[in-house]
């Protein structure tokens, strides 16, 4: 009994992004994403809360903080995601019940946390301005 095995040649260096990957996996990414940017803004949150409590002075700052347009920005950039964050928690809970397990509503549900996050930033977006 021989056995013959031919090394296939794999790739050193992949080329991320030319690897075309299918939409529930970019969800996935994206909800690790959003996780860490709602985990790493926490401590700014908090501590414009504490100062804008803190006194009449404090909320003045926080209140000036929040209006520039910059600062907007990066809460529009929150509000995305939380909002993308909730429904692709959502989805997963949903798929742990074994909800939507096939591929082709996998990825109908994948397309429809992307709009669903998307319009809830819109619409935040517009109320923000």
């Amino acid at each position: 009994m021989t056995t013959t095995t031919v090394a296939r040649k794999r790739p050193k260096h992949l080329d991320l992004p030319k690897i075309s990957l299918p939409l529930p996996a970019k969800v996935s990414i994206l909800h690790r994403v959003s996780g860490a940017l709602l985990f790493l803004a926490l401590p700014v949150l908090i501590y414009q809360l504490d100062q804008s409590l803190d006194s009449d002075a404090g909320y003045a700052a926080a209140a000036a903080f929040f209006g520039l347009p910059l600062v907007k920005l990066a809460v529009l950039l929150l509000v995305w995601s939380y909002s993308h964050h909730f429904c692709a928690g959502i989805r997963y809970l949903l798929l742990d019940l074994h909800i939507g397990l096939d591929r082709v509503p996998a990825r109908q549900s994948a397309a429809v946390v992307f709009a669903v996050s998307l319009l809830l930033t819109a619409i935040v977006g517009v109320k923000l301005w």
